[in-house]
């Protein structure tokens, strides 16, 4: 089996953004277009991933509609929703659609529009993502991230601060990326003194509401060197399905889907947790950071907060993480964010990611549905 790659990539600017999610996606995959050099008519497969155009907006066919407005047709096109996780599920799709020979050239744009709801409204939706038999008592995520905090911090006893430090992090590096939705730094302070939404989590341990559009452009190895030397293959991506049901996990602090996708996903690219030079995770909460870097390997069950402490993830450190901002920062439109992991990585690893530039030849990304429900890790490599 050839070798995946990327050979192009774009992000719009993350926020409170005008028009509606057709004009988002559309921007995105232009740009994706004219960074790979690709004409339209080369695009074999479209993917669009997208949680819940139907739900925000009253707009399904969004991937019919995108075909049309790129100039892609007639061109397959297929809409991916995981939840949350869609953006990875996307990568998935359209890594899957080279690796057997069904496409030469596919494009996956991913992007969602929420912020024209309120806030009451948009958290509702996203509710939506829980069990029904946990949604009807009105459990959401925010909930479930502010018992797992609590059990977390008294479980290994670690200081209420190592979670704002996440926060005062990815924050930092969001100034550097001008197409994140919050360009500010916070201090460790401001971040325990913003008001609690979930007990012990506070304003600043949530990501926001977010429109936004990040797109990839993806071909085998042997088409990528007839557009450009400057490129990253995909060498290894696995996903995996966690209980739906919340509390029905033997270990609240242990995200089985994060466990098994990452096992995966070294597993086929023959790399370690040791090898992977920048890491772009899910932390739609801080806490979710935490649980990732000991689901992935990177700090031992209860233990990365004393990483963070140690300021092992800044951009110095020993293994920087969320140099895009992160959810935190960046933002969170739900279909988008998982590409847009990816194409941080995609901008890491051949030097473009301007002064957030680390120095990494390989790059993983984790994207998470729901609480944990389904996850997709997938690992980078610059071309050799």
């Amino acid at each position: 089996m050839e070798r995946v790659a990327i050979i192009g990539a774009s992000m719009t600017q993350f926020g409170q953004r005008e028009g509606w999610i057709m004009d988002l996606l559309a921007e995105a995959g232009i740009e994706c277009l004219e960074d790979a050099g690709v004409d339209s008519d080369a695009v074999e497969h479209l993917y669009v991933s997208n949680m819940a155009s139907g739900e925000f907006e009253g707009q399904t066919g969004v991937m019919n509609a995108l075909a049309h407005d790129l100039g892609v047709m007639p061109a397959y096109a297929q809409r991916i929703d995981q939840t949350s996780s869609s953006g990875g599920a996307g990568i998935y799709a359209a890594w899957q659609s080279v690796a057997s020979g069904a496409s030469e050239m596919t494009l996956l744009v991913g992007g969602e529009k929420m912020t024209h709801c309120t806030t009451g409204e948009a958290t509702d939706i996203i509710a939506s993502i829980a069990h029904p038999a946990e949604y009807k008592q009105g459990v959401t995520l925010p909930s479930f991230a502010g018992l797992t905090a609590r059990h977390y911090l008294e479980r290994f006893d670690a200081p209420r601060e190592s979670l704002a430090k996440v926060a005062v992090k990815n924050h930092e590096n969001g100034v550097d990326n001008p197409n994140a939705q919050f360009q500010k730094e916070i201090d460790v302070e401001t971040a325990l003194e913003s008001p609690i939404v979930a007990d012990p989590l506070r304003l600043y341990d949530f990501c926001p509401i977010t429109d936004g559009s990040a797109a990839l452009m993806f071909c085998p190895e042997s088409v990528a060197a007839e557009y450009t030397d400057e490129y990253v293959v995909v060498s290894g991506i696995d996903g995996a399905t966690d209980t739906h049901v919340v509390h029905e996990r033997e270990d609240p602090t242990v995200m089985g889907g994060v466990v098994e996708s990452g096992r995966g996903a070294y597993e086929m690219s023959g790399r370690e947790p040791e090898d992977i030079d920048v890491a772009e995770l899910h932390d739609m909460f801080t806490i979710l950071e935490f649980l990732q870097m000991e689901g992935l390997g990177f700090a031992e069950h209860g233990s990365a907060w004393q990483l963070v402490e140690e300021g092992y993830t800044t951009r110095d450190g020993e293994l920087p993480i969320n140099t895009s901002g992160g959810l935190k920062s960046k933002g969170h439109p739900l279909g988008a964010s998982g590409v847009a992991q990816g194409v941080e990585i995609y901008e890491q690893l051949i030097g473009e990611a301007g002064p957030r530039q680390v120095d990494a030849d390989v790059g993983l990304c984790c994207n998470v549905g729901g609480f944990g429900n389904c996850v997709i890790t997938t690992i980078m490599e610059a071309a050799q």
